[in-house]
């Protein structure tokens, strides 16, 4: 009968230890799948560093104080196979959310989004300053990937740059983006809309550098819509009979410390920009067009002029012969040096 007892005891004693060991576990899995991460409530932007590992993304997140406690956090991961799977970034994460929700979002890479605009006619070297402002990418990591043969060849770009293929436009990047991804989204854009524009007669090589390159001497010349193509015009028609383009925009382009204020002496120095003293066209874009450049210098108006000059009011005269350029440079710029 003792002996019986006794079993019966024994028996008792491991289902209750038993029930323990089994509430214990439930309250653990309720912990790590279904209660909030922490306390708090809102958005909290964290950063994981690239090359971080599970366990120093579990302390970020712990010191951001989005989760309470790291344990759940690394047994959930490992439990999941996503302890090699989670992705650096900046993530907006709010305490409040589940851990699956977690787990999700920083293994699917959904980084938190910047909106970036780049105006038309934005250099590279601009373009890199407003995306380092913005914390998308580094400035000097995009700007040496602008000039590296190797990935210029890999998008297909026959410039000396990514200068005048990295279409201004809005984008919205993940913060701490790769200045990789950054400048393929960029091109990307920029051969579709040439594509919309060519209207089935793809350029290639020589002449894709020729059109992007007058696109924007174009889109640095003028800022109105209706005098596009008559720019592309006149550097067209000074193309075909040999003169010298005599563009300002390119000449400052090719200057290491322009002032804002141009110079006799700074048309007269030799630079491979400096259309005054080269002939043909530069040997790249200086800038980045947008669509009504790159259309202007796909359709070329049918004029015959061959000169321009400022009105001071934002818009241009075009003259067709030396003698009516001399007139209009006359009344519109030297008279307004003499006011």
């Amino acid at each position: 009968m003792k002996t019986r007892r006794k079993q019966g005891l024994f028996a008792g004693g491991l289902a209750a230890a038993g029930a323990v060991v089994l509430a214990l576990a439930l309250a653990a899995l309720y912990t790590i799948f279904f209660a909030p991460l922490g306390p708090g409530a809102g958005v909290i932007v964290v950063r994981i560093e690239p090359g971080s590992d599970l366990s120093s993304i579990g302390s970020t997140l712990h010191d951001a104080g989005v989760i309470s406690h790291e344990k759940p956090f690394l047994w959930a991961a490992r439990a999941a196979g996503l302890d090699r799977k989670l992705r650096s970034g900046d993530y907006e994460l709010r305490p409040d959310w589940k851990m699956p929700k977690l787990l999700e979002t920083l293994s699917s890479g959904r980084s938190r989004m910047l909106s970036v605009t780049f105006p038309e006619g934005i250099t590279v070297e601009r373009t890199a300053a407003r995306l380092s402002a913005a914390g998308v990418t580094d400035r000097e990591a995009f700007l040496a990937l602008a000039r590296d043969r190797e990935f210029l060849d890999s998008l297909g770009i026959p410039g000396p740059t990514a200068e005048g293929f990295l279409f201004p436009e809005t984008y919205l990047f993940a913060a701490s983006s790769r200045p990789k991804d950054v400048m393929t989204a960029m091109v990307g854009q920029f051969r579709k809309v040439l594509r919309e524009l060519e209207d089935g007669a793809p350029l290639s090589g020589r002449d894709l550098l020729d059109l992007v390159t007058l696109a924007s001497m174009v889109e640095k010349e003028t800022s109105m819509p209706e005098e596009r193509s008559l720019v592309a015009a006149v550097f067209a028609n000074r193309l075909r009979r040999g003169y010298r383009l005599q563009s300002d925009p390119t000449v400052i382009y090719g200057l290491d410390d322009f002032d804002g204020n141009i110079t006799r002496r700074d048309l007269e120095t030799h630079t491979p920009y400096n259309t005054y003293v080269i002939r043909g066209l530069p040997p790249g874009p200086i800038a980045n067009p947008g669509r009504g450049s790159l259309w202007a210098a796909l359709n070329p108006a049918q004029v015959d002029y061959l000169y321009f000059v400022s009105r001071n009011d934002g818009s241009h005269h075009f003259s067709r012969n030396l003698q009516e350029h001399n007139r209009a440079v006359r009344e519109y710029q030297l008279a307004r040096r003499k006011r």
